[in-house]
């Protein structure tokens, strides 16, 4: 048996902070997480834990850090690492002037390989260890990906963009290939280790009717996959998907008509949605993906986060990089603060951290596995540095509790408050350590 311990301040949540208040929240000042095989088997407080530890058993002191669940990334693309921060349009154009480009080059699976190489480390490096990804129409996208996951142990969802119109012909399928392909890569990638399978059709205009029928069609017949995709980002979009679909009630409605919505879908950004939208998503399962650097950098809107809860839909963080700005929860977690400041709402420290980790697997229906500490789940953390930089470690000294401290990480915290990542356990990441 391989038999880890960890010294630190512990903190992971048992609910949601916005139900439970306090009660959500588990924090040991001083405490031992105990890792088995690479599982929970223990966490506490060090004076009561240290002593009745096997002999023999490997520990690691993280005093003075503190330990967190593992980061869970709802919506991000892969396949736009190179493109992030590309200046100057809103949704429609910039798919057209940078993302569209960008992914004609991952028809080379030598350069998907590369690019999904370097996306994974940079995940680790933010602290990132669970994500649900876009790659590419291209088979070899989702082959470089998944192996690139697999190589470093962690927990990736993913799938091939199925896209059969209002795109560049040499980025489009048909709707009967972008089914087969699918198949294929679930027969080859699905529930292998920690990895799993998500149908991704792009967004209703990039679909026909058919394409929208299959992909509904994998969703039933396979009942453990995932399925992502975009919903209600840009008012513009909005409008494009209602001359496109005139019978159906809302854009929402396209998805559900397909048979799209469901326990295990998750829709970025969800900006112009209304209450029957909303009910609809709470009544199906289906979660949502709060994109804040992303709808802030292409200017598409503010997230309501308060008619989400109102509902009871499920939300998790995403990136959404490339038009998202950051791989670091931290720095989006500081936009989110701000998108719902301007909302005029607000989100707590906990809250915010809640949504990065058990609210996150939440949406991903995999907080059986992952999201806390609870004994027996998979032992992703990422160890956080409060000291990492001298204006951070100033604004610490003065900090208030353990909810001030929050705060401050995720208003001042970037890749340089990650001390160490570990997947199951073991440390894929280590600052400076290169």
């Amino acid at each position: 048996m391989n038999r880890y311990a960890f010294r630190a301040s512990l903190l992971h949540f048992l609910g949601d902070p916005f139900e439970l208040g306090a009660r959500a929240m588990q924090y040991f000042d001083d405490g031992i997480l105990l890792v088995e095989d690479g599982r929970v088997a223990a966490i506490g407080d060090a004076r009561e834990l240290l002593p009745t530890l096997p002999p023999g058993t490997a520990l690691t002191d993280y005093s003075g850090k503190l330990i967190l669940p593992g980061f869970v990334d709802t919506h991000i693309h892969y396949a736009q690492t190179d493109m992030i921060a590309s200046y100057g349009e809103q949704l429609l154009a910039w798919l057209e002037k940078y993302t569209f480009p960008t992914e004609r080059r991952f028809d080379d699976p030598v350069h998907a390989g590369e690019v999904a190489e370097f996306f994974a480390d940079e995940l680790l490096k933010n602290g990132t260890t669970t994500a649900h990804a876009f790659a590419t129409v291209h088979p070899a996208s989702v082959d470089a990906l998944f192996g690139a996951a697999e190589r470093r142990g962690m927990r990736m969802l993913a799938g091939k963009v199925m896209m059969d119109r209002n795109c560049p012909e040499d980025l489009r399928d048909s709707a009967e290939r972008g089914y087969v392909e699918s198949q294929e890569l679930i027969a080859r990638w699905h529930k292998r280790g920690r990895l799993g399978y998500s149908v991704t059709p792009r967004f209703a205009p990039t679909s026909t009717e058919r394409q929208m029928e299959l992909a509904g069609q994998l969703f039933r017949d396979h009942p453990d996959l995932h399925l992502q995709s975009h919903v209600a980002e840009n008012q513009g979009e909005v409008a494009w998907v209602a001359e496109l679909y005139p019978a159906r009630r809302s854009y929402l409605d396209v998805y559900d008509h397909y048979g799209q919505l469901g326990a295990r879908s998750v829709y970025a950004h969800c900006i112009w949605l209304d209450e029957d939208d909303r009910r609809r998503m709470a009544e199906t399962g289906a979660a949502m993906s709060f994109c804040p650097t992303s709808n802030l950098f292409l200017g598409s809107g503010l997230f309501d986060l308060d008619a989400a809860q109102a509902m009871g839909v499920r939300v998790g963080i995403g990136t959404d990089v490339g038009g998202g700005t950051s791989f670091s929860m931290l720095r989006t977690l500081h936009a989110a603060y701000g998108v719902l400041q301007l909302k005029g709402q607000s989100l707590s420290a906990a809250r915010a951290f809640y949504l990065a980790t058990l609210g996150g697997a939440r949406s991903l229906y995999l907080d059986d596995r992952i999201g806390n500490f609870e004994v027996g789940k998979e032992a992703d953390f990422v160890v956080l540095d409060p000291a990492a930089t001298p204006l951070l470690e100033r604004r610490m000294a003065r900090a208030d509790g353990i909810d001030d401290r929050l705060f401050a990480l995720m208003m001042l915290g970037d890749d340089r408050a990650v001390a160490a990542t570990h997947v199951m356990g073991v440390a894929k990441h280590v600052r400076d350590a290169h």
